[in-house]
């Protein structure tokens, strides 16, 4: 008998994004004087509904439910990436990134490098895979998930806009940081990475923690976690969730699933 409860979420993928994150946009990498930028993503065992609007891809994902009929197709995960990208993106003036659809597609944990002078940032010249068991675990287990509330109708992340090459620089960085702190199972650099990549966004994009929509604090909530934990960071803009690096437990959160295969 089949699972009620996978055939109601599906078998595509989840998708979450770690630091660096916005370094896929190419009106972003375009000005970063250290290319590649990169920015970690990780694929997740479908196993439990996220919230919309809340920095988990589900967009993007619902778009791949449609495309693949409720799985992904036996086919080279870069194809995959390019057909779903075109898929969501068709026709719009803002469009997703391809970290969305990479985090998706392919297994494990992933470092995606941009650089503006590969098909114009758009698709990542390099991609480094993790998913080695005793890595897939640690993170499983210090990264902690905590609710806070989805982007709110009207909320926009791009009115304000300071694309300063030194700060993009950072931000790339960041993600570089985050794979290799993953990689070395290294809970205090992941941390620093995650709040290295939060006063990277506060400076570029300020509206992705503060904007006159969001009904929660999101830069104190943050600021208040960070002091307590080695680090954390939002899923993404206008909150979401709120990850956060501990080996102790994270009151109200829950962990994810990595998925490898």
């Amino acid at each position: 008998m089949p699972d009620p409860l996978q055939t109601y979420l599906g078998r595509i993928p989840l998708r979450m994004a770690l630091a660096g994150g916005w370094i896929d946009q190419p009106f972003v990498s375009r000005h970063n004087p250290d290319p590649p930028g990169s920015m970690v993503v990780v694929s997740l065992v479908p196993n439990f509904r996220p919230m919309d609007r809340a920095g988990f891809a589900t967009g993007t994902r619902a778009v791949a439910m449609r495309l693949w009929n409720g799985r992904l197709p036996r086919r080279p995960p870069d194809q995959l990436v390019r057909e779903l990208y075109a898929a969501e993106n068709q026709g719009r003036t803002d469009p997703s990134g391809s970290q969305d659809m990479i985090g998706l597609v392919y297994p494990g944990i992933n470092r995606l490098d941009y650089d503006y002078r590969v098909e114009g940032g758009i698709f990542p010249a390099h991609i480094e895979t993790l998913t080695d068991r005793r890595v897939v675990r640690w993170l499983e287990r210090v990264l902690h998930v905590l609710p806070v509330e989805p982007r709110p109708e009207g909320y926009y992340p791009l009115g304000h806009r300071n694309l300063d090459p030194a700060w993009i620089a950072r931000l790339g960085r960041s993600g570089r940081d985050c794979f290799e702190a993953i990689r070395h199972r290294d809970l205090h650099a992941l941390g620093r990475s995650f709040n290295e990549c939060m006063a990277c966004w506060e400076a570029i994009l300020p509206d992705t923690v503060r904007h006159p929509t969001l009904r929660v604090d999101l830069k104190a909530l943050l600021r208040a976690y960070q002091r307590r934990y080695p680090g954390a960071m939002y899923s993404g803009c206008g909150g979401g969730y709120l990850f956060v690096v501990s080996e102790e437990p994270v009151p109200g959160s829950f962990h994810v699933q990595i998925r490898v295969e």
